[in-house]
């Protein structure tokens, strides 16, 4: 099958997927097991190539992390769904209401595939935002259609061929080109639209997917605030937000973006991120470690955003060094932009890239607030070791997920939904939930061979009995 960017094309595949989906009835369990394992077959045979398509659409992107991200990522959320999904597709029994519960009615809840999904990816992690929903897509039974970002072409080319290779197009079918394609493809009537990316692109999405009624999952990001409590350990926080800082250069849709710090405590902590940072990756221009910025565009929109916060006033220190070297060298060390103007674009805009703001904070309620003032954020993060304030934190803010102590690590999870809450998104997968979250659930009752309405008066014409008898049921 050719990989086709046109329309149409992408049409006559859809058509084609819900019209064989209606066709093949119910989707026994061995058959999704087999489009399950077919999905891990494709990554075991091609992650050599797609960890070298990866580095060269990036410009520098280390073989050893595009495995763990994106292919390991992607395996296990394949793997978890393979070994988990049989016992989610079970029936769940539901008690008929009075008085039929009496009479041998019954009533139940069946689990079952929506049709064909579609499932847009994203470039900076361009496997497992296609493969992860994928899991659980194939897991409920659904067919799918993939459209890789074009941001990544090699990855993206390098994806269309192993599913061409791996799939019958019936059951997981792809799609490739530019933002016209991605227009196009989010137009078409899918059953389901998975999209992760950016707010404002999240926003045209859903308008498109309007248009159909289609049930989307928007997986997008926001400034995920990462909160410092006066109780923790400084040294050992600084050191798990670099790793995060660190890792794909920043370019994680769960990256720190926004730090708050207690004010006496700011020094201690920017000294020891620097020094943690710098000790990750010694050195930037060049470093094979360090992920470079995906393209021009993004390496210019963040050092704007630097540049920005800098010239209003903003203090930027640099780790590991502040030499930014060569034409073309997309690699930058972290820039800690601290305090800017809250009008100044870095505190605006997900930096989404090797920058992080870091602020000061007197009290931990103005901190609250001012989380509670932006955006609902994909992520929160936590660290400090007092219980009080820790519950304070989570019981007065909204996020998709937080990690404590950690970041980004609850996105990780395979036994639990992943997923944004107001501009970060909407729906989830991964888990069990993943599995619901592409399965319509279909209420059945079967009603038993005595019908009592007659008897009870439930039937016209109706009188004062039935209305006394309605009356005397309503009860606090």
């Amino acid at each position: 099958m050719s990989t086709p960017n046109s329309t149409p094309a992408l049409a006559d595949i859809l058509s084609a997927q819900q019209a064989a989906f209606t066709a093949s009835g119910t989707v026994v369990a061995d058959t999704r097991r087999r489009r399950l394992q077919t999905a891990i077959d494709l990554l075991v045979k091609y992650h050599k190539p797609l960890a070298a398509a990866m580095d060269a659409d990036f410009g520098g992107r280390h073989p050893g992390f595009s495995l763990m991200n994106d292919v390991l990522g992607s395996l296990a959320s394949l793997k978890h769904a393979r070994d988990h999904f049989e016992p989610w597709m079970a029936p769940d029994k539901r008690a008929p209401f009075a008085p039929y519960d009496q009479l041998g009615a019954e009533a139940w809840v069946m689990v079952q595939p929506k049709g064909s999904v579609g499932i847009i990816g994203t470039w900076n992690a361009p496997l497992f935002t296609l493969f992860a929903p994928l899991a659980y897509v194939l897991a409920a039974g659904n067919r799918a259609i993939l459209k890789p970002s074009e941001v990544v072409p090699r990855t993206a080319a390098l994806v269309a061929e192993a599913v061409t290779d791996m799939f019958d197009p019936l059951e997981v079918g792809v799609v490739t080109g530019g933002p016209d394609v991605g227009a196009a493809f989010a137009a078409q009537p899918f059953d389901h639209l998975v999209f992760t990316g950016s707010t404002a692109v999240g926003k045209a999405v859903m308008r498109a997917a309007a248009d159909n009624l289609a049930p989307v999952t928007l997986e997008l990001g926001g400034k995920s605030p990462t909160i410092i409590g006066r109780s923790a350990d400084l040294a050992t926080a600084a050191f798990r937000i670099a790793a995060g800082k660190g890792a794909n250069g920043g370019q994680l849709c769960v990256n720190p973006d926004v730090i708050y710090v207690a004010r006496e405590q700011l020094e201690s902590f920017v000294a020891s991120l620097k020094t943690a940072f710098a000790g990750l990756f010694p050195t930037a221009a060049g470093n094979p470690d360090l992920t470079a910025v995906v393209n021009e565009r993004h390496l210019t929109r963040i050092d704007g955003y630097v540049a920005q916060a800098a010239a209003a006033g903003a203090r930027v220190e640099t780790c590991p060094d502040g030499v930014i070297s060569g034409d073309g060298e997309r690699r930058r060390p972290l820039r800690i932009v601290i305090d800017p103007p809250a009008d100044s674009a870095i505190m605006r805009e997900e930096i989404f890239g090797p920058a992080v703001v870091v602020l000061s904070y007197d009290d931990i309620d103005a901190v609250i607030a001012d989380i509670n003032g932006r955006s609902r954020p994909l992520a929160l993060y936590y660290f400090g070791e007092d219980a009080a304030e820790q519950q304070k934190v989570l019981t007065h803010t909204l996020s998709g997920g937080v990690s404590i102590n950690e970041v980004m690590f609850h996105a990780a999870m395979h036994d639990a939904p992943f997923g944004g809450v107001g501009a970060s998104g909407m729906g989830r997968y991964h888990g069990r939930e993943g599995f619901l979250e592409f399965s319509h659930l279909r209420t059945v009752f079967k009603a038993p061979a005595y019908d009592p309405r007659r008897e009870w008066g439930m039937l016209p014409p109706y009188g004062e009995h039935f209305l006394a008898a309605m009356e005397a049921q309503v009860t606090p």
